[in-house]
């Protein structure tokens, strides 16, 4: 008569499972805990990336306000200096007529030009500001969710060469 083996008791239990040649349960956890890893770097890097862009766009979008509220300032100074003209033409006019000797009309004239230039130097401030501010586009967080894409595709080149054994070598 030929005796049964002892039924070993892990063989009913399960939890359990059989391991596959060459792979440990270490192993996985440890690659379970990487991709997890990874995941948490990933999303930690996508919030800073958006919280670069919304800084950013802020940012130029207030250098847009400064620049259009500087550009108000250049116009009230222009409306302001054609006031002064229109009001030194009348004086003019006013000087101009038969038994007049004020000429108060220069002052205007005078202030015209002052309010002008200043109009002037508003302008260019104004235009200066704004060019740096427009486009409001994120440039600096493009940039760089660029290179991180570069970088994954780079290193996602580099295993797919190193899991066929050729070293990057075809």
């Amino acid at each position: 008569m030929s005796e049964v083996p002892p039924k070993d008791s892990r063989e009913d239990d399960p939890s359990v499972r059989p391991v596959r040649p060459g792979a440990s349960p270490a192993g996985a956890q440890g690659i379970a805990t990487a991709i997890t890893e990874v995941s948490e770097r990933a999303s930690l890097l996508i919030r800073e990336e958006i919280e670069l862009a919304k800084t950013e766009v802020t940012e130029k979008a207030t250098k847009l306000v400064k620049g259009a509220i500087v550009g108000i300032a250049a116009g009230v100074f222009l409306l302001t200096a054609l006031f002064f003209v229109l009001i030194g033409f009348a004086w003019l006019l006013y000087y101009l007529l038969p038994g007049n000797d004020y000429t108060y009309f220069w002052g205007f004239f005078a202030m015209a030009a002052i309010l002008v230039v200043l109009g002037a130097i508003a302008s260019l401030i104004a235009a200066k500001v704004v060019k740096k501010g427009s486009p409001p586009v994120p440039s600096m967080a493009i940039e760089e969710a660029r290179l991180i894409r570069e970088t994954v595709s780079a290193g996602a080149e580099a295993g797919a060469h190193a899991d066929t054994g050729t070293g990057g070598k075809i």
